[in-house]
C-alpha cells in the first residue's frame, strides 16, 4: 500500500502535536503566541503541520499555510506573507476588503497590485507592517482563531524576517498563533535565519519546539501503519539503520523493492524515478528547477517549451495526473509541489549541466513574455543560473525598483550588486554610475555603512565632470554615517572648491553636508559660518531639506549653551525635513533632538523623542539605518539611566551590519543585572574597536565594570588602560568618555585597596596606580572647551564620582561621607542606578565613621532600590555591607548560621588575629588538630585557598568582627 504526501499515516508526536494544539487554544482565549517548529530535512515538519491544520480546522479555527521559496541570493520581499493574504482573501474577503480600506498599505501585500509607496516619497514600511498585524488580529476570533503557518523560514527573505520580528513583537490580545517551521541542519554558523531563530525563541510569548527523529519503536509503528502490515524483521532493521528514524528517507526505503534496498537515498529516488514513464520524469524535472513549488499555468508552458511533447493541453493534463497519482506531485494550496522537498532536490540534482541550462532558459523566455507568471526577481534568479546576463541586468534593475516601492531595501540592494557583478558583461548596459548612487542609498538605508562608503567610492572613481561634486557630497554623507569624519571634511572641501560660487540646490546641499562634518569635528569657527552660509543658500533657493540639514547642526552648537534655543532650532528643522519629505535628514534631526535632551539631562524627553524617531525609522524602512538604531539606542539609554535594567532583545544583525548605539547600550542593562555572559559579549566586541570608538568605549567599560565587580582588580585596571589608550588614537587626550573609565579604575583600586587594608597589606601600590588616573580626572575636566560648549549633567557626575573613589582610595580619613553625598546629588538628575551605587560608597563611608544608624538609613535604601532595579551585585554588595557592619537593614540581615557554624566562625576570627592552629585550640581548650579540621571547613564553605583569604572574605561578609583583623 502506497501513500501520497497527504494520506501518508501520522503517528508518534504527541508531545509536539500537544504544545501545537495548546497553543492554539490559548490564542482563542485571547492569549496569541508563537511556535517555532526546528528539525532536519525530512524529519516531518510539514507532516506535523499538516495533521495540525486537520485537528486545527476540527476545532473551528482558520487555517492559512504560507510558503517560503529559495531564490539564492535573488530575495523577494515578503513572499510568504503575500501568499497568506492572497488565501485570506478567498477565506475572509469581507474582513480583508474592511481592512485594507482601512489601511491601503494592505494592497502592496496583494496579487497583482502595482507597487506604489504609501505615506509619501520615501514611503511608510510600518503601514505595511501594521496592516498586516491588523489583518490578522482581525481574522482571529474566539470562537475561530487564526493559525499561520509559515513554512521553510531557512528560506525567508530579509523583509519577511523583518516581519516575523514584527508580528512576535506585537502580540498582545489577538487570536492568532504563528507557527514557523525551519530546517536545523541548513543552518551554518552565519546564516541569517540563525539569529532570527534565535532571537524570536528568548521572546516570552514564543515557544521552539524540536522535531527529533523517530526512535526504533516509532519507526516500526510509522511502518506498519505506511505498510498495512509488520515488515520483516530484517527489512525494519536495514530501514531503521538507513533512515536514521528520519521519516521521509523511511517512507522511501520502505516502498521501494524490499529485496534490492539501494545503498543511498539518492539511488532510492532514482531507481523509483527510472521506473516511471519518460514524460512524468520531464514533467518533474521541469518542475524542479522552480523550487518546492510551482504555479501551475507556469508549469503548464514552461514544460510545453521545455519538451514539445508536453505541449499539448490533453498532453500535459494526463501526464500532470500520472505524476500526482505516482505521488511524485501534489496540490498544495492551489499550487503543485514535490511531495517532499528532498524529492525536488534530487530530482534537480541529477540534471545535467545542459539541461539545467535550457530549463532556466525556459522559465526566463516563459516570465519575460508574460509578465502574469513571474516577477522581475524570479526572472532575475532563472536568468543568473543560464546564465542570460543581460537579462540577469534588466531584470535586476527592475525587482530592485520593486524592493524599493515595497520598502525593502536589503532586497533592494541584492538586487543592485548583482547588476553591478553583470554590468561588464553586458554590452551597453547604461548608467552604472546611477546604480552604484541607488545601491549606496540602499545599503545606507540597510544599516550597511561600509558598504555605502564602498559604493559612493566607486561611483566617484568612474565619474567625471559635472557630477564629481555631487557624487562627493553623497561620499560625504556616507562616510559620516560611518564616523570618519576627517574624510568626510575632505570631500565637501573638495565639492565645494569645483562648484561656481552661485546659489545653487546642489551647493546648499554641499554647505550643509560641509557644515555637519564640521560641527562634529567639533571646528565650532568654521562650522557657525558653514551653517549660516549653508542656510542662506538653501533658503534662497528653497531646498527645504537642505535647510533642514544646516539648522539641525546649527542647533548642534549652540546645544551646550542653551539648551532650549537648540531645541527650537531642531523643531524647525524637523518641520522642514517632513515638509521636504526627507525622511533621512529627520531621522538625523530626532536623534540629535534626543542626544539634545538627554544631555541636558530631561530624559523624560529623551525617551518620546528617541521613541517616537525610531517608530519614524521602523515606517520608512530605515530602522536597520544608523540613525534609526542610534533613536532605539537613546530609547534603550533613557530606560536604563530612569532604572530600568530589564533585558532588550535588539534587532539581528548581517555579519557585516553596524548595530550602532542599540547593540552597545543594552550591555549597561546587562552589567548592572550582573548577567552571567556579559563579560563575553563586552570582550567579544573588541575586534570591532576599530570600526567605532563608542564601541570600544561603552563595550570596554562595561567589561571594566564587571571585572570590578567580581573582585578582578589587575584585569578591570588593565582592561581601562587599554579602552583608554584605543580612543586616545581616535578622539582626543582628554575625551570625556575617560571620566567614565577613570572612576570605574578607582573603584576597583580602591576596593583592594580596602582588602588590603583588613589583610595588613600596604595598599600603597594601588594608590600609586590611582594617582595617574586621578590625574588624568584633573587633566579631562580642566579642559579647554570650544565656545558655547559646556560640560552636562552626567559628566560633572562623573567628575564627583571620579574625585570620590580617588579619596576612597587613599584611606578611611580621607573618605568623608560629604564626598559622596554630593555625588548622589549629582547623579539625582535621573540616573537612578549610579545614584544609588553611588548611595552605597555613602553608607560605607558613614559605617567607617562609626555613624552606624545613618549608615543602615542609606542601606536600606540603596538595597529597595537595587531590590527593585534588578540590579545584582549591587544588592548583594549592600547585603553584604549590612552584614559586616551589623546594620539592621530589611531583607540585608543575614544568618550567620546559614554561612559558619559558631565554632566555625570563632576560628576564623581567632585566625583573624594572626593565631596559629595550636593557639587557637589552646584558647578554645580543643586540640590543633581538631582546630585543622575546623579551618578546613571554613575554606571550602567560603571557597578560599587559604587562611588568609578567608580571613579576607569573611571580613568583607560580615562572619568575622573587622577589630579582629590586625
Amino acid at each position: 500500500m502506497v501513500h501520497g504526501p497527504m494520506s501518508t499515516p501520522f503517528v508518534a508526536r504527541s508531545d509536539q502535536v500537544t504544545v501545537l494544539l495548546d497553543a492554539l487554544d490559548r490564542a482563542g482565549r485571547g492569549a496569541p503566541g508563537a511556535v517555532l517548529l526546528a528539525g532536519d530535512a525530512g524529519v516531518g515538519k510539514s507532516a506535523l503541520v499538516r495533521h495540525l491544520a486537520g485537528l486545527a480546522g476540527a476545532r473551528g479555527a482558520l487555517v492559512v499555510v504560507a510558503h517560503c521559496v529559495d531564490l539564492g541570493e535573488i530575495g523577494l520581499p515578503y513572499l510568504p506573507f503575500a501568499e497568506a493574504v492572497a488565501r485570506l482573501r478567498e477565506l475572509a474577503p469581507e474582513v480583508v476588503a474592511d481592512v485594507g480600506r482601512e489601511r491601503p498599505a494592505l494592497g502592496l501585500l496583494l496579487p497583482g497590485a502595482r507597487p506604489q509607496p504609501p505615506g509619501g516619497a520615501d514611503g511608510d514600511r510600518l503601514q505595511v507592517f501594521d496592516a498586516l498585524a491588523a489583518l490578522l488580529g482581525a481574522v482571529g476570533r474566539p470562537d475561530r482563531p487564526l493559525l499561520l503557518v509559515v513554512e521553510d523560514a531557512h528560506w525567508a527573505d530579509a523583509s519577511s524576517r523583518d516581519v516575523l520580528r514584527f508580528l512576535v513583537s506585537r502580540l498582545l490580545a489577538e487570536h492568532v498563533v504563528l507557527v514557523v517551521t525551519y530546517r536545523t541542519d541548513d543552518l551554518h554558523r552565519r546564516h541569517p535565519w540563525r539569529p532570527v531563530a534565535a532571537e524570536l525563541a528568548r521572546h516570552p510569548r514564543v515557544q521552539r519546539v524540536d522535531l527529533p527523529p523517530f526512535d526504533d519503536d516509532e519507526l516500526r509503528a510509522f511502518a506498519v501503519a505506511l505498510t498495512g502490515a509488520e515488515p520483516p524483521a530484517t527489512t525494519l532493521r536495514r530501514v531503521t539503520e538507513r533512515s536514521g528514524g528520519n521519516a521521509y528517507y523511511a517512507q522511501e526505503l520502505l516502498e521501494s523493492d524490499d529485496d534490492e534496498l539501494p545503498g543511498s537515498l539518492a539511488d532510492v529516488l532514482r531507481a523509483r524515478l527510472e521506473q516511471l514513464d519518460p514524460a512524468v520524469v520531464q514533467l518533474a524535472r521541469a518542475a524542479s528547477v522552480a523550487g518546492r513549488r510551482v504555479a501551475e499555468p507556469l508549469l503548464r508552458v514552461v514544460a510545453g517549451a521545455y519538451d514539445p511533447s508536453l505541449g499539448a493541453p490533453t498532453v500535459f493534463d494526463a501526464t500532470l495526473r500520472d505524476a500526482v497519482g505516482h505521488h511524485v506531485l501534489a496540490v498544495e494550496d492551489g499550487q503543485l509541489a514535490f511531495r517532499h522537498a528532498l524529492l525536488g532536490e534530487a530530482v534537480l540534482g541529477d540534471l545535467l549541466p545542459g539541461e539545467l541550462a535550457a530549463l532556466h532558459r525556459a522559465y526566463v523566455r516563459v516570465m519575460r513574455d508574460r509578465p502574469e507568471l513571474g516577477s522581475p526577481a524570479e526572472i532575475a534568479a532563472h536568468a543568473l543560473l543560464v546564465p542570460d546576463l543581460p537579462t540577469v541586468l534588466t531584470a535586476s534593475l527592475e525587482a530592485a525598483d520593486a524592493a524599493h516601492a515595497l520598502l525593502a531595501p536589503q532586497e533592494e540592494l541584492r538586487h543592485l550588486e548583482v547588476a553591478l557583478r553583470v554590468w561588464d558583461a553586458v554590452p551597453e548596459p547604461g548608467d552604472r554610475v546611477d546604480v552604484l548612487v541607488r545601491a549606496a542609498a540602499a545599503a545606507a538605508a540597510a544599516g550597511r555603512g561600509d558598504r555605502a562608503v564602498q559604493h559612493a567610492r566607486t561611483a566617484l572613481a568612474e565619474t567625471s565632470g559635472d557630477d564629481e561634486p555631487r557624487l562627493r557630497t553623497a561620499l560625504a554623507r556616507h562616510l559620516l554615517g560611518v564616523g570618519r569624519l576627517e574624510e568626510a571634511l575632505e570631500q565637501t572641501t573638495l565639492a565645494l572648491t569645483a562648484l561656481p560660487p552661485t546659489a545653487t540646490t546642489e551647493r546648499a546641499h554641499t554647505l550643509a553636508t560641509h557644515a555637519r562634518s564640521l560641527v562634529y569635528l567639533e571646528r565650532a569657527v568654521e562650522a557657525f559660518e558653514a551653517t549660516q552660509e549653508a542656510l542662506a543658500v538653501a533658503r534662497t533657493v528653497s531646498a527645504l531639506d537642505a535647510e533642514s540639514d544646516a539648522l539641525t547642526s546649527f542647533a548642534l552648537l549652540v546645544a551646550d549653551d542653551d539648551a532650549a534655543r537648540a531645541d527650537a532650532l531642531l523643531e524647525e528643522a524637523l518641520e522642514r525635513a517632513r515638509s521636504g519629505q526627507d525622511a533621512m535628514t529627520e531621522l538625523r534631526i530626532l536623534t540629535n533632538m534626543a542626544a539634545n535632551r538627554y544631555e541636558s539631562a530631561d530624559l523624560v524627553g529623551t525617551l518620546a523623542v528617541a521613541t517616537a524617531g525610531a517608530q519614524r525609522a521602523e515606517r520608512a524602512g530605515l530602522a536597520g539605518s544608523p540613525y534609526g538604531r542610534e533613536l532605539a539606542g537613546y530609547a534603550v539609554l533613557a530606560g536604563y539611566v530612569q532604572g530600568d535594567l530589564r533585558p532588550v532583545s535588539v534587532p539581528t544583525r548581517a555579519p557585516d551590519e553596524d548595530g550602532g548605539l542599540l547593540d552597545l547600550v543594552v550591555l549597561y542593562r546587562a552589567a548592572a543585572r550582573g548577567d552571567e555572559d556579559v563579560l563575553e559579549r563586552c570582550l567579544a566586541l573588541e575586534p570591532l574597536w576599530g570600526r567605532d570608538g563608542m564601541i570600544a568605549l561603552i563595550a570596554g567599560g562595561c567589561a571594566v565594570d564587571t571585572f570590578a565587580w567580581q573582585g578582578r582588580t589587575d584585569e578591570a585596571v588593565a582592561y581601562a588602560g587599554r579602552v583608554v589608550a584605543e580612543l586616545e588614537q581616535r578622539w582626543l587626550p582628554e575625551f570625556f568618555g575617560g571620566l567614565w573609565l577613570s572612576a570605574l579604575a578607582l573603584s576597583a583600586l580602591a576596593d583592594a585597596a580596602a582588602d588590603a587594608r583588613v589583610h595588613g597589606r600596604d595598599p600603597a601600590d594601588l594608590v600609586a596606580a590611582g594617582a595617574v588616573w586621578r590625574d588624568r580626572v584633573e587633566r579631562t575636566a580642566g579642559r579647554p572647551l570650544p565656545p558655547g560648549r559646556r560640560v552636562g549633567p552626567e559628566g560633572l557626575a562623573w567628575t564627583a564620582r571620579a574625585r570620590a573613589e580617588a579619596a576612597r582610595l587613599a584611606g578611611p580619613s580621607v573618605d568623608d561621607p560629604a564626598t559622596w553625598r554630593a555625588v548622589v546629588e549629582a547623579f539625582g538628575y535621573g540616573h537612578r542606578y549610579e545614584a544609588a551605587r553611588s548611595r552605597f560608597r555613602l553608607a560605607e563611608a558613614l559605617l567607617a565613621r562609626g555613624e552606624r544608624d545613618a549608615a543602615a538609613r542609606e542601606a536600606a535604601v540603596v538595597l529597595g532600590e537595587s531590590d527593585e532595579m534588578g540590579a545584582r551585585p549591587l544588592a548583594a554588595a549592600v547585603r553584604d555591607l549590612a552584614r559586616r557592619g551589623r546594620l539592621a537593614v530589611p531583607g540585608g540581615e543575614a544568618d550567620r548560621a546559614d554561612v559558619l557554624t559558631a565554632r566555625e566562625a570563632e576560628v576564623l576570627g581567632l585566625a583573624a588575629r594572626g593565631m596559629s592552629n595550636n593557639q587557637i585550640g589552646r584558647a578554645m581548650f580543643i586540640s590543633g588538630k581538631t582546630v585543622s579540621v575546623h579551618m578546613s571547613r571554613v575554606l571550602a564553605k567560603l571557597g578560599a585557598s587559604g587562611r588568609a583569604e578567608a580571613v579576607a572574605i569573611g571580613a568583607r561578609r560580615g562572619l568575622i568582627d573587622t577589630a579582629d583583623t590586625p
